[in-house]
């Protein structure tokens, strides 16, 4: 009998983080053949699981039928498409890049352009869960492309999450992004604001955040970022410095859409404070040290 199964794409992965690392070992343990290069040293687990370190992005993109990126900013993403030794001086016809960084939807739609440009598919698909979510494969896909790229890539990126949605065209899956971004800074501004309240009034935060646990506050913010408040554990994560940026692009896109985001430009503010006492390194949910600055009390359980 023959064998009809089509064989593997060969893959390619830029940008070996705090998040691109976990989610690229996800897809060499599912078999595929994946290329890897990172503006640091390539993680030794990568390269013995059987990772295949190449020297510059063109390498990858030579190499490979798609390309993820995992990239910090929107500058680095451009510098890696469209640089130097970049993405776009290994593609060929037939290709697909799939940014999986969080960035301008603006100048994703331009990117795309470029790449479509010679004849290859682009997918912005830009992803929340965190560390957390990356290493468990559980991460929450957001996609701006074509039903048919998107349909093409869909198993590659059932290997690195588990609620993936195609928004719309591209651009939207990074519009959708920042959206999540909005919502989980407020909420992160909520939670600092409710147990700073609480334990300045002389009530147990831990038993507070339990309390709101079973109540209609109950959120995936309250649980795991309120637990962190409580405790102290700050290492990202997700480093404050980059939600920073996110609210960012929040905050210049609803300008030149004529809106105002008053509520997203307060938390930015905090994000702010944070960035200038020196913690921007630290996790989002250190948001909550903006407040205990500005209120001279530390959120403690007894």
């Amino acid at each position: 009998m023959t064998n009809t199964t089509s064989p593997l794409p060969t893959l390619g992965f830029i940008g070996l983080g705090i998040m691109g690392a976990p989610m690229a070992g996800h897809l060499i343990a599912a078999g595929y053949t994946v290329h890897l290069q990172t503006r640091s040293k390539i993680p030794e687990a990568l390269t013995q699981a059987g990772g295949k370190p190449c020297t510059t992005a063109a390498e990858v993109a030579q190499r490979a039928d798609v390309i993820f990126m995992m990239l910090p900013d929107t500058p680095d993403v451009e510098r890696v498409l469209f640089g130097k030794d970049g993405v776009a001086e290994g593609l060929s016809k037939g290709k697909t890049v799939v940014d999986m960084s969080s960035i301008s939807p603006v100048d994703t739609k331009a990117f795309a352009q470029r790449v479509n440009a010679v004849g290859c598919d682009y997918l912005d698909a830009p992803v929340s869960g965190g560390e957390v979510g990356a290493k468990a494969a559980s991460l929450t896909i957001m996609v701006g492309a074509p039903q048919a790229a998107f349909d093409a890539v869909l198993p590659m990126l059932q290997k690195m999450g588990k609620n993936i949605t195609l928004v719309g065209g591209n651009g939207d899956g990074q519009t959708c992004k920042v959206a999540n971004q909005i919502i989980v800074a407020l909420n992160i501004a909520a939670v600092g604001e409710a147990l700073l309240f609480a334990s300045k009034a002389g009530a147990n935060p831990a038993k507070v955040r339990e309390a709101l646990m079973g109540g209609f506050a109950a959120s995936r913010i309250l649980e795991v970022h309120g637990e962190r408040m409580i405790k102290r554990t700050f290492n990202p994560g997700f480093r404050i410095g980059l939600h920073q940026k996110d609210l960012g692009l929040a905050l210049n896109g609803a300008k030149s859409l004529g809106l105002a985001l008053p509520q997203t430009a307060g938390a930015a503010q905090l994000m702010q404070v944070c960035a200038a006492h020196g913690l921007d390194g630290q996790d989002h949910s250190a948001l909550v040290k903006a407040l205990e600055i500005m209120g001279n009390h530390q959120v403690v359980a007894d």
